[in-house]
């Protein structure tokens, strides 16, 4: 009897073992020329535990099988150039392919940080006028593009608020953090050395405000607030939270993860804000994920101003300088003064749109709307509160047929969508946030409604259909409990496990 014929398939289709399945002994990918100086036997130079011996069972494959490996790899990602993030709170928005070519320009991606100053007038002109230009958006009077990310933005501004107040006499001991607030603020301020006390939100999901009358006093050195809060809303009495603090000699510091929702709207230096930092990755369209890089640069009202962080970028005479020594400054944070093909990015974003960032913002909250306006009556929304930028429904509907929000954010995938972020905040259970951005168009927007709809249905008809989600995808749904309590870290080869086994 024949040997039945094997089904074809799209190569880019075909599972894609590991690199060292595919080696064989002899393989190689390169050819070196003969060398041209005499050999040096490394160990006995260096004696052998200096020097590395022989990688066991490293993969030995040719130049075309790691091309076409790393290849088909690179097919089974899901990217924004692929399809819509509905990440609430991440921000992940379109990247202009202008902010990438203008950041790979000769003169630019190939500057030294360690090339004097009056050659580097132009990079130094790239980054004043950024400052300039997050200043004029955030309403606040100084700044510093030193941190890397959010978090150390955070860091830095809850180092300012301290420096600040020792200068005073007394640091204080704790910090107010909402429980609507991002998840890196509390812990930010034990870094900073601060106790943090967490304060309930009131039924509509903002800060109490009669609450926090009663737990404001000499001890507490700042309040957090992530405006628009993690829950998609704005804080309507934010200023007279801000009056509050200042009246107490405390100090308002502003996640602004979230001002995606109010560049170009509102500054939050005029409601009251000491001290805020950026994402740039987020707001201001810079490449996002990953681990980075990132840029989370921190903005102060002047009375921060002299404890900002060493270098301060500055201009005399018509020269920009970056001043290595201030006596009140509290230090460096990093070798350098940002990463700087972000900061790029950023102001060639900032450049493109001009006043027209307004536009933007008002579209991210538009398109937020939409999907509140056309998924509401089929999820549950646990706050009804105007909202911003992002919506987050809960899945309490869906809970009664067994189905979570786990689930149903498997369950997109098969719809070709990227999940939305789940279980967060946590100020809400099941939770589903949501944010398309400014950069979905009403034809996406409503292509993910569709899908959304489609699996609440399913929920309600076929749950089992949703709970053992996804079906399209090369690996199906992984135990993500023994994935955390027992990862496998490290690949080994079948006679290596079956000697140590």
């Amino acid at each position: 009897m024949a040997d039945k014929i094997k089904e074809a398939a799209r190569h880019t289709r075909h599972n894609e073992g590991l690199i060292f399945e595919k080696s064989a002994p002899g393989k190689r990918g390169f050819e070196l020329p003969p060398s041209d100086v005499p050999a040096v036997d490394m160990r006995a130079a260096l004696g052998s535990d200096y020097a590395r011996r022989d990688i066991e069972g490293f993969p030995e494959v040719s130049e075309i099988e790691v091309i076409r490996h790393f290849t088909r790899l690179s097919t089974w990602n899901y990217a924004i150039d692929l399809g819509m993030y509905p990440l609430g709170s991440c921000t992940m928005k379109y990247n202009p392919r202008v902010n990438e070519h203008i950041a790979r320009f000769d003169g630019l991606a190939t500057e030294h940080p360690y090339q004097p100053q009056q050659l580097a007038q132009g990079c130094l002109k790239i980054l004043f006028t950024l400052q300039k230009c997050l200043l004029e958006i955030t309403g606040m009077d100084a700044a510093t593009l030193q941190p890397a990310a959010g978090a150390q933005g955070e860091l830095t501004g809850l180092l300012l608020i301290r420096a600040h107040l020792e200068s005073r006499g007394n640091p204080r001991k704790k910090v107010l953090v909402p429980d609507s607030a991002h998840g890196t603020n509390p812990a930010t301020a034990v870094i900073a050395g601060y106790e943090v006390e967490n304060i309930r939100s009131d039924a509509r999901g903002q800060i109490d405000l009669e609450r926090l009358k009663n737990i404001v006093n000499d001890d507490v050195a700042a309040l957090m607030v992530t405006n628009p809060s993690t829950l998609g809303t704005f804080e309507p009495r934010i200023a007279e939270v801000a009056d509050l603090l200042h009246a107490r000699g405390a100090q308002l510091y502003m996640d602004g993860a979230n001002m995606n929702a109010l560049a170009g709207v509102i500054q939050p230096g005029r409601f009251g804000v000491d001290v805020m930092h950026l994402n740039l990755h987020k707001t201001f369209s810079t490449p996002h994920g990953g681990g980075g890089p990132g840029a989370g640069p921190v903005l102060v009202k002047s009375h921060l101003e002299p404890f900002l962080p060493v270098p301060v970028l500055t201009e005399k005479n018509g020269q920009l300088a970056l001043e290595p020594v201030r006596p009140k400054s509290i230090g460096r944070l990093r070798a350098f003064g940002g990463n700087f093909g972000v900061l790029v990015r950023a102001l060639a974003y900032t450049l493109a749109y001009g006043p027209g960032i307004r536009q933007a913002t008002e579209d991210a909250v538009l398109n937020a709307n939409y999907i509140r306006r056309n998924l509401e009556g089929v999820f549950d929304l646990p706050y009804a509160s105007p909202s911003m930028h992002e919506v987050v429904f809960s899945d309490n509907r869906q809970k009664k047929n067994g189905v979570n929000t786990m689930d149903i954010a498997k369950r997109l995938i098969d719809y070709g969508f990227h999940p939305y972020t789940t279980a967060f905040p946590l100020i809400v259970p099941g939770a589903m946030m949501i944010e398309p951005t400014e950069s979905e168009s009403k034809e996406e927007c409503d292509l993910f409604i569709d899908a959304m709809r489609s699996i609440a249905e399913e929920a309600a008809t076929q749950p089992d259909l949703v709970t053992t989600a996804p079906h399209s995808t090369r690996v199906g749904r992984l135990d993500e409990v023994a994935a955390a309590r027992k990862p496998l870290l490290r690949w080994k080869s079948k006679a290596a496990s079956e000697s140590a086994g």
